[in-house]
This record gives C-alpha cells, structure tokens and sequence, in this order.
C-alpha cells in the first residue's frame, strides 16, 4: 500500500524540471544546409569546443526561410546551453526585419553567447564599367539612375541589403538582379551580365581581381581589411556607411548567466588557437572575440540598424 501511494503521489504531483547531465551532447542548430558557410565555421568550431567543455558538440542543420526556421526553434528550447544556435546576420537582423511572422525577437528570445567570425564584402564591378574608383561610379549611377544592374544570392540577402544601404547613402537608385546563391552572382558580374556586385572576399576572386576579370573598387568595412588586402573603405567615400558580415553563437532567452559564462569561456579558448585564426581566413572571415555582453550589445544595434534600412529602402 506504501509503494502504491508513493507511486500515485509521484505520478500526479510535478515534477521539478532537471537540467541535463553534463555528459549530454550540446546540439548547435545551423539554420541552413550542409556546405555553406555558416555550416562550414561551426563545424570548425564545434570539434574543439567539445573537450574543452567536456562535452560532445553536435552540429545540426535545421534549413529554411532564410533561416528563421532554426532560429525559431531555438528560441523555444529549453534554456539549459544544451540547444545552440550558430548564427549570422540574416537571421538575427535581417529576416525579422522583413517578415514581422518569423516566429521570434531577434534580440528578446535570445541570450548571446559569443561572436565568433566577421567578414566585409568586397565592392567588385565587370571591367567594362566606366569607372576606376567609388566617386566615379556613384556619378556614373547619377547620370544613369536605375540602369546599373547589381546581383545579390538572393532577395532579402546580405549583399542585395548592403548594396540598398549603399545606394541609399549615396542618393543613387541602381537595379537588383537576385539570383539563386552568391556564385551564380558573382558569375553574372564576371561574364558582364550584371555590372556591380558586393560579395564575400575568397582567393577566387583575388585570383580574377589579379587577372583583370573584375575591378575590386572597395571593401564594407570602416577601416582597411587584412582579408582585402589593398582595397579602399567605401567610408572613404561615404562616412556613415559600414556593413560586415559575421557569424556567432546564441542560446534561448534565460539561460543561466553561469552557462552562458562557461560557454563564452570555451569558444574564446577555441579562437585563441592561432590555426584557427588561419582557417577561418582561409575562408574569407576572421576571428572575433569578445564577452556575451559585447555580443548582446552588438545584436540589439544590428536589428535596430537593419530594420531601418529594409525601411528606409523599402524592400
């Protein structure tokens, strides 16, 4: 009779909730497919931290809405730094601002944890355009308004809102021509079909910048680029101008300070590693580091910074 009442009391009465065993692989939810970037930096993350934090980490890719899917799911995970999010921009900043249903607060329902990657874009246009420098291209999109073509890997992508951001700064209107992902973009300006195009540095296209293919007129970042290596700050020519891409891992709303804390110590380790530094440049990115408090603060003005910009330019 004893054991039968403790059984109903168990049953019926709620259960604390417990936290997961240390020995539980942490899952890093990577809101796009296998391949690309964002997949190829938290895979290069995420097999170090592993000892370092004694737990295996395990990379998953959840795809979809330009990532909003994965980083919804995140939102909603419970908030025991067992559930990660490897992100970047798009999610955190930019599909919120153009889709009020994403299903998440980019800066509410998520505590940061760690930047981890920055990456400018490169200002290249085809040789053909009748410009040697920003100046001269800026007039020449004056003279012309809405006629220069431009490609982005997609509507809503990156580059198609750094490139708005430009044209906005500027006072000039040029054409969007997305395309289907950021090489058949940068293929259209190589073979003269589109003219301009802000796109992520490689050693590719150092190779067609060397061999004349494309013209390198200029680099997103405010001060000059070791990942581009003699290229001109477009804020040289437009002060208030800046955008770079970057990579960095977040948790649900709530985890504890102390996990956060844990986390954020392990990653800085990982990027200390000077190999490390020299892998993610080989991939067109460097190292970021910095406090969860750092991060957050960066968070919150990114989503503030690029829903205006999707509102200003009207997209």
């Amino acid at each position: 009779i004893i054991i039968r009442t403790i059984m109903a009391l168990t049953i019926f009465s709620p259960l604390p909730v417990m936290a997961q065993p240390s020995g539980q692989p942490i899952r890093l939810i990577v809101p796009y497919p296998p391949g690309g970037a964002a997949d190829t930096l938290a895979r290069i993350v995420a097999t170090p931290l592993g000892p370092i934090l004694g737990q295996q980490v395990i990379v998953e890719n959840r795809p979809g809405a330009a990532g909003a899917i994965g980083a919804a799911s995140v939102s909603r995970a419970t908030p025991d730094g067992q559930t990660l999010l490897f992100t970047n921009l798009g999610p955190r900043a930019i599909a919120p601002a153009m889709n009020k249903n994403a299903g998440y607060d980019p800066v509410k329902d998520f505590a940061a944890v760690s930047l981890v990657a920055r990456s400018p874009l490169l200002f290249v246009t085809h040789p053909s355009v009748n410009a040697k420098d920003l100046p001269s291209l800026i007039n020449l999109a004056k003279q012309n308004p809405g006629k220069i073509e431009f490609s982005s890997a997609g509507m809503g992508s990156f580059g198609h809102l750094a490139t708005e951001l430009f044209a906005h700064e500027a006072g000039i209107r040029l054409l969007h021509v997305p395309y289907q992902g950021q090489a058949p973009a940068l293929t259209s300006v190589l073979s003269g079909e589109v003219k301009i195009s802000l796109t992520s540095p490689s050693s590719a296209m150092f190779d067609m910048i060397r061999s004349d293919k494309i013209r390198l007129l200029g680099v997103s970042s405010r001060e000059p680029s070791r990942l581009a290596p003699g290229a001109i700050p477009i804020a040289n020519t437009l002060p208030n101008f800046e955008a770079q891409f970057w990579f960095g891992v977040v948790a649900p709303a709530k985890t504890s300070e102390a996990t956060v804390k844990k986390l954020n110590e392990g990653i800085q380790k990982v990027l200390s590693d000077p190999a490390m530094a020299q892998r993610l440049e080989a991939l067109g990115s460097e190292v970021a580091t910095g406090s969860a408090q750092d991060f957050q603060k960066l968070l919150a003005s990114e989503a503030e910074r690029w829903r205006g910009v999707v509102k200003a330019t009207k997209i």
